[in-house]
């Protein structure tokens, strides 16, 4: 993957995040054994209950015609063979070398089809300096991650679980591993059944993506031209809003007014995708978890950096940790003022077409989203 067509030299960054990341907590190879087979049978365990409380279904599931109380046929979604995608148990460095094959298959595409007066140097250095720069957030971010569906990946669209860190939040929450372990993947089956029960989502957002990464990509030459004291000056205010807790990354401060339009269009999609996996995992109810209401208590603290050095808590906003948690919360709410207007089912027009996606606004007005859906 290093050829001029790229940007960065992935296979590099995938090394660097390996090299340079932390280690997971120390476990006997029982606990570890324990642990793999617990989240292999979680995932597996989820798929059900994901479907029964969404009441949405794959595109391509398989259905049976059954007669109801009243003798009509309905149609049923056969649960125990709904295929959501695969399932993988991985380590820290093997999520951070699935993020650098699904990133380059989303970004190389793109920046190929640029014209070589809007792309970056393409040297043999800049890629090692991007590979680095590439490598060593993923590092950061490989011990904060749970698990992560991913549809842009080779092949089937996977789910990765990442052992080490749900064995070291349980622990540090002191939570039930059973529960905690099909309460994460009950969050991530949801996401995969989002992308199966509407196709067209994974091709949308990569369009939307790439369309605002072309313009990112322009931004970023003229910038590298720039003056020193210019880029100085952007990592500046970047740290600087970080410490004051503005929700800013630094690829804020490099964004036109079009292309804030443009990231404020995805960043709604992706509140929808996560607030509907937070509210649907709690939706399952004591039942199924039933230490739900705790962990959903200690996980909420543990998202706020309760306890947390301050220097983590900056590093947080650096890397747009915040924004996304805010991300969660906003989709949470606008999921669940929907619902209230017009059930579940209602909802689930979200689903149907693109043109159902709440825009930026309309995540923040749920009720502009169902008038203008189901007016």
């Amino acid at each position: 993957m290093t050829s001029t067509s790229t940007l960065v030299d992935w296979q590099t960054a995938a090394q660097i995040a390996r090299r340079v990341g932390r280690p997971g907590p120390v476990a006997s190879r029982a606990e570890l054994d324990d642990l793999v087979e617990g989240l292999r049978t979680a995932a597996q365990d989820a798929v059900p209950h994901v479907l029964r409380v969404t009441r949405m279904r794959p595109a391509d599931a398989d259905v049976e015609r059954e007669r109801d109380s009243s003798g009509r046929f309905t149609r049923r979604v056969r649960v125990e063979h709904a295929d959501l995608g695969d399932v993988r148990v991985v380590d820290r460095a093997t999520w951070a070398r699935a993020n650098t094959t699904s990133m380059a298959a989303l970004t190389d595409p793109v920046l190929a089809g640029l014209d070589p007066a809007a792309r970056p140097v393409e040297s043999s250095n800049a890629r090692l300096a991007a590979a680095a720069e590439v490598g060593g957030l993923l590092a950061l971010l490989s011990s904060k991650v749970l698990g992560q569906f991913d549809p842009y990946g080779p092949g089937r669209p996977t789910l990765l679980l990442v052992a080490p860190n749900v064995l070291a939040a349980e622990r540090a929450m002191q939570l039930d591993p059973q529960d905690f372990r099909l309460w994460v993947c009950l969050h991530e089956q949801t996401h995969a059944l989002q992308f199966a029960a509407a196709p067209w989502l994974a091709g949308h957002l990569a369009d939307r993506m790439g369309a605002l990464l072309r313009d990112v990509t322009a931004s970023s030459v003229a910038l590298s031209h720039a003056p020193l004291r210019d880029k100085v000056a952007l990592v500046g205010r970047t740290l600087l809003d970080a410490v004051r807790g503005d929700l800013t990354t630094p690829v804020d401060q490099v964004l036109g007014p079009d292309q804030k339009e443009q990231l404020a269009e995805i960043t709604a999609v992706m509140a929808l995708l996560e607030g509907h996996a937070d509210v649907m995992m709690d939706a399952v109810g004591r039942r199924v978890v039933p230490s739900v209401r705790t962990i959903r208590s200690r996980f909420e603290k543990r998202r706020d950096g309760e306890g947390a050095p301050r220097v983590d808590v900056v590093l947080r906003r650096v890397l747009g940790m915040d924004a996304k948690i805010a991300q969660y919360r906003d989709g949470a709410a606008f999921v669940r003022a929907v619902e209230e207007k017009v059930g579940r089912d209602g909802l689930n027009a979200v689903w149907a077409e693109p043109g159902n996606l709440p825009s930026a606004r309309e995540i923040s007005d749920p009720r502009a989203w169902v008038r203008r859906v189901h007016s």
